[in-house]
């Protein structure tokens, strides 16, 4: 397992829109691996192939004690109810930003080894991959900032 780097913004990788996985193989457990453990080093919740330069419909999220691997996933429906909430990310250093999300999403995708699955996740779990899901298509959170005014009325 490796340390990746991670592409930041302005690499125009980072606005392209990935490609499938059509290989479940060795290749792609040991790209799952080390996607875990340079989000884990990097003190990060998700993290998508494309931000290590991979441009495959992949995204692992550990959110709450829950982790999740997404090969070629899907957003099938989400909630009318949003929220607002603060957001960062490993490919835009430094910077955070209030996004709306939805809070329930349903998700389709498939494991590291092919087999499919499909899960219903709330709250800040939902944010995560909603966010990491963007990646997949080029997007990145700053492209969906809101503005915010913090307690004292000031807009941030």
């Amino acid at each position: 397992m490796a340390i990746r780097t991670i592409v930041v913004e302005g690499d125009d990788i980072l606005r392209k829109v990935s490609k499938p996985v059509t290989k479940f193989d060795k290749k792609l457990w040991e790209l799952l691996d080390d996607m875990r453990d340079t989000m884990r080093v990097s003190n990060g919740c998700g993290i998508a192939g494309v931000q290590v330069g991979v441009l495959r419909r992949i995204f692992i999220v550990e959110v709450e004690g829950m982790y999740l691997e997404c090969i070629n996933p899907e957003i099938v429906s989400v909630s009318e109810e949003v929220e607002e909430g603060m957001e960062g990310c490993l490919s835009v250093p430094n910077k955070r930003g209030y996004v709306i999300r939805p809070k329930q999403v349903k998700l389709k995708a498939f494991t590291r080894e092919g087999t499919p699955f499909e899960v219903m996740l709330n709250d800040f779990m939902a944010r995560a991959i909603c966010h990491e899901n963007d990646h997949l298509n080029g997007v990145l959170y700053i492209d969906k900032l809101v503005p915010h005014e913090d307690k004292k009325g000031k807009k941030e």
